[in-house]
């Protein structure tokens, strides 16, 4: 299941645009009365990528991402900027030897520098985590943004990598992790601890997260519609800054920003 595919339609009613790949979904609609561009990454049984199938970010989706957000900066480079909104449920990036082969990294990457290039640019970036907001694909897909939304629901989760390979990968078990994310929030998985690190601008309840009702919709649109406004010309991460567990990156910044106008 893939909570993409569900809130997508309802929150940028419209046609999807051509030219991308099945597994992206890119719409163009209206947002607190602006443009605004919709995308989201969704599974594809028919990928040529076996490894890219279920929602993961891949080599086509990477370049896929790149291409939605570079041609809407390209369209609005002498207009208004329309406001560019990712929604995220990636279960992770497309492990696998033909995805290295082909450079899945230049492909994320791509993504990344898009989204980073469209923010600079003045697009307001949002990112609105519905499902899974995993790894690499995370990353490439809706990480640049000014301010990230989550649904306040259980299905939503947050890291670097699915329980089972970090324990294969730290030589523990998955109880030994879970005990250690009970103390240590960039371990845990859960919305509470990724809220604590400061990272989220709004957390949002709805009736339903699988399946939206029309309620769900009108006020998510409307989160989306504030964050529009509260980014206003922005074009930074500072509101990253503001979490109980960013004291010390908060005041490192602070200390070394006295020390650049003093030298």
């Amino acid at each position: 299941m893939n909570r993409a595919l569900d809130w997508l339609p309802g929150l940028a009613a419209g046609q999807c645009l051509p030219g991308y790949p099945a597994s992206l979904r890119v719409i163009d609609a209206e947002l607190d009365n602006r443009l605004a561009r919709f995308i989201a990454v969704v599974p594809d049984g028919d990928n040529p990528f076996p490894r890219a199938r279920n929602g993961e970010v891949g080599v086509l989706e990477g370049w896929g991402l790149a291409k939605a957000v570079s041609e809407a900066v390209a369209a609005d480079q002498h207009g208004e900027k329309r406001a560019i909104v990712a929604i995220i449920d990636v279960p992770s990036q497309a492990y696998g030897r033909r995805e290295e082969a082909l450079g899945i990294h230049q492909a994320l990457a791509g993504a990344v520098e898009a989204y980073a290039q469209a923010r600079l640019a003045g697009h307001p970036v949002i990112g609105l985590l519905v499902g899974k907001a995993m790894s690499g694909a995370f990353l490439a897909h809706g990480y640049q943004a000014q301010r990230l939304i989550a649904l306040d629901d259980s299905g939503v989760l947050v890291h670097a990598m699915g329980k089972a390979a970090a324990a294969r990968i730290t030589l523990r078990s998955v109880e030994e992790l879970e005990a250690l994310a009970a103390e240590i929030p960039p371990m845990a998985y859960d919305l509470d601890s990724y809220a604590s690190l400061g990272l989220l601008w709004r957390r949002l309840s709805v009736d339903s997260a699988d399946s939206p009702s029309q309620a769900d919709l009108v006020k998510v649109r409307a989160c989306l519609a504030e964050a529009v406004r509260d980014i206003g010309t922005s074009t930074d991460l500072n509101s990253r800054l503001a979490g109980e567990n960013r004291r010390a990156s908060r005041e490192v910044r602070a200390e070394l920003r006295k020390q650049w106008q003093e030298a």
